[in-house]
């Protein structure tokens, strides 16, 4: 399959100012600029190297291609396999690159009116990614799942000199775990719910690093979450309770760098369900 990803409002309009960078869109494309680590090495150097100049042509549509297959099947009646793979093909991939203005003295070679800025653009050369995922059900005792599934994501640069930024922002491995059980017979006396419903879902997703804007890029830390929920069912008056929480143990983790650290969300729902006539 082929398909086309066209360039944000963002990607095209851009113009914020956040301090150690200004963010721009690419309308119109720039010229005679410096690349950020040209400019680095000219400063480190006493403004003896070279430095390195950049035209950027306006942003224009991403293209993509990819190929994709999966397999699915049952085992033995109880067990369900679900099986991806893909391979995606990029031309003009967009991302960012980060790049200098500055005027320079023609005695001293001091630079002087520096701005640095991260500007959308098109990748110069192909880039691919590709991933796996596989999951698996397992139903027994009549009233319970076992699940789990894992994934990986990779992104390829072929050509590492190229400067854009992908902003991938996408662990390579991550997995689920999870039991789940619904509609058990509760026998607990005058206890007016007649069923029980739960789930429990662990979830593991490996470090990765995070591009946002320049001063909101870093390496997120591998974490770990556990959810759980516990339903009761009072089918005399068509009333569901839930109880549960998403990151029961309190893992307060990063998952977007510059971003809070999220805690433990507990909640508590009533649901009533109108009969039809």
């Amino acid at each position: 399959s082929a398909g086309v990803r066209n360039p944000t409002l963002t990607d095209q309009y851009l113009n914020l100012n956040v301090g150690r960078a200004t963010l721009l869109g690419n309308l119109d494309g720039y010229k005679d600029l410096y690349t950020l680590d040209s400019f680095i090495d000219y400063l480190e150097s006493s403004f003896s190297t070279p430095l390195s100049f950049v035209d950027l042509d306006p942003i224009k549509p991403e293209r993509v291609k990819t190929i994709e297959a999966g397999y699915r099947t049952t085992l033995f009646e109880k067990i369900y396999l679900d099986a991806n793979y893909y391979y995606n093909i990029y031309n003009d991939f967009i991302g960012f690159k980060l790049l200098v203005d500055a005027e320079i003295d023609d005695l001293t070679g001091f630079p002087t009116n520096v701005d640095v800025f991260r500007i959308s653009s098109n990748s110069d050369n192909e880039v691919t990614t590709q991933g796996f995922s596989i999951g698996a059900n397992y139903y027994f005792g009549q009233y319970y799942q076992f699940a789990g599934n894992y994934s990986w994501n990779k992104l390829n640069k072929v050509f590492e000199d190229d400067p854009i930024i992908p902003a991938f922002n996408t662990p390579e491995h991550k997995y689920n775990l999870g039991i789940s059980g619904r509609n058990i017979p509760l026998n607990w006396g005058n206890f007016p719910a007649k069923k029980l419903g739960f789930n429990m879902n662990y979830k593991w997703v490996q470090g990765f690093l995070f591009e946002g804007s320049p001063q909101f890029t870093g390496f997120i830390e591998d974490y770990g979450l556990l959810d759980a929920q516990i339903n009761f069912d009072f089918s005399k008056i068509n009333t569901i309770l839930k109880i549960g929480a998403s990151n029961v143990l309190d893992n307060k983790v990063f998952q977007t760098y510059g971003g809070p650290r999220i805690g433990r969300l507990g909640y508590i729902s009533l649901l009533y369900e109108f009969e039809k006539k």
